[in-house]
């Protein structure tokens, strides 16, 4: 597309607020690299150099489901991030091989809970694979969607999948907010840094 066709496509998506949205761009073609080629980047260097920028640390729950009626789902994640204001939405990557993810699909809804700086113990919980990640773990049902809201969180956000994209070897969920809280107090927020939580 070059500069001048990005910059273009970029100036369509700027609209006066109440203004219907422009007609969006075509998707460019996107593969993954063939059998017989060189990847573009070594996966080693792309995580270290991309574990340089630091980001925040949320745990993503799901209400129990039919299959497993008296275990909610959850799992620690890193890329979380608000997306839209209208509306509102947000957006999480998930791994393709996570054996979460198809239980929160099928409930259709989660809760983002943004992790303090105390909470790194938490966060390790809900890291690990296969083990009851809610043993020992206070919490109530979010307000919307009824999923695990945990005790002691920075926020909470209460959501609808809107949409799931595919990203490599990742998921890119889009989620629809339908409510949202914050505490008052004013602990910092865990971070995820080169590898380590800080």
């Amino acid at each position: 597309m070059g500069h001048a066709g990005m910059a273009a496509a970029a100036v369509r998506h700027l609209r006066p607020a109440g203004a219907p949205p422009a007609p969006a761009p075509p998707r460019p073609a996107l593969r993954c690299v063939g059998a017989d080629e060189r990847a573009p980047v070594p996966q080693d260097v792309f995580r270290r150099v991309l574990g340089s920028f630091a980001t925040g640390v949320v745990v993503v729950t799901a209400p129990a489901d039919a299959e497993t009626p008296h275990r909610p789902a959850g799992f620690a994640c890193q890329s979380f991030a608000s997306l839209s204001l209208d509306p509102p939405l947000v957006t999480f990557m998930v791994g393709r091989t996570s054996t979460t993810w198809p239980r929160i699909a099928r409930a259709g809804v989660f809760c983002v809970n943004v992790l303090g700086a105390g909470q790194g113990e938490l966060c390790r919980a809900f890291a690990v694979s296969g083990a009851d990640k809610f043993a020992g773990v206070r919490y109530d049902q979010a307000p919307v969607s009824g999923s695990p809201r945990l005790a002691g969180t920075l926020a909470w956000i209460d959501c609808t999948v809107h949409a799931v994209h595919p990203g490599g070897d990742h998921l890119i969920v889009v989620g629809r907010v339908d409510d949202l809280g914050a505490s008052e107090g004013d602990e910092p927020p865990l971070l995820f840094h080169r590898g380590r939580l800080r």
